[in-house]
């Protein structure tokens, strides 16, 4: 699939800034970025729950571990907590998240009558199913995102991890004091409401994996930025060390 061109009708600029970084941050990541994975979305809300403040190799044996001692969510949901906090103690605060997930898992019940599944949000709008998502204890706009795209599901919503956020605030689409819960609806707005599902995949692949190998916390390798012409905080981080080199610009 190709990457979507710029859309002359964008007119906003920071719709049409995003759009070229977009496109920018495709052609050194090779989109269309493969999906990591394929779960049910009961299971990808899990797998989100466990993965705050973990690291993915962490969570993903939590979730694995989960799975073989209880192999069922029923039966996670009526197991012991000390149990299911025992399957999970490879993550971050396991002692918190067990309960947290037990406590999801039995709203859900409850408000699908006993339906433990979540199969039938790939019915709603996005919008719907990321509010009903968003009224379970704990889920906040990057669970729901997560929980929609990168499930089997593939529905167009638009998560935005500490990475993705810390690139867009470095280029000045959103403030930077815009706390990331809030950042996604904003940065949501600034892409074409017609993106498929791959696309907002690779939108939010694209600015991560900029901000995991180049556009670092610390030390962001600035010199070598494919999207610098476009980055107010580059230029200045340059500038302020005497280099005065700018990538010529590109779109």
């Amino acid at each position: 699939m190709p990457s979507l061109p710029l859309l002359p009708e964008f007119s906003s600029e920071l719709s049409a800034k995003a759009l070229r970084v977009h496109e920018r941050l495709c052609a050194v990541y090779g989109c269309p970025i493969p999906y990591f994975r394929t779960q049910d979305p009961l299971s990808e809300l899990v797998s989100a729950l466990l993965s705050h403040r973990t690291r993915n190799a962490s969570s993903g044996a939590a979730f694995r571990q989960l799975r073989a001692r209880l192999p069922t969510w029923e039966a996670v949901r009526d197991a012991p907590c000390t149990e299911v906090q025992e399957a999970i103690s490879a993550v971050t605060w396991p002692e918190q998240k067990a309960p947290r997930i037990q406590q999801v898992l039995r709203r859900i019940t409850e408000l699908r009558h006993g339906d433990l599944s979540l199969d039938f949000l790939g019915s709603l709008p996005v919008r719907e199913a990321r509010d009903w998502l968003e009224a379970l204890p704990g889920v906040g706009p990057k669970t729901s995102a997560a929980t929609l795209l990168f499930s089997r599901l593939r529905m167009a919503a638009l998560p935005v991890d500490s990475h993705h956020h810390r690139v867009a605030a470095r280029l000045g689409l959103i403030p930077e004091s815009t706390p990331v819960g809030p950042s996604h609806r904003l940065l949501e707005a600034q892409l074409p409401a017609d993106w498929d599902a791959q696309r907002i995949y690779d939108n939010h692949e694209a600015l991560m994996l900029h901000g995991q190998r180049c556009c670092f916390f610390q030390s962001p390798a600035c010199q070598r930025c494919a999207v610098l012409d476009l980055c107010p905080t580059g230029q200045e981080r340059l500038a302020s060390h005497g280099e005065c080199r700018i990538a010529s610009k590109r779109g």
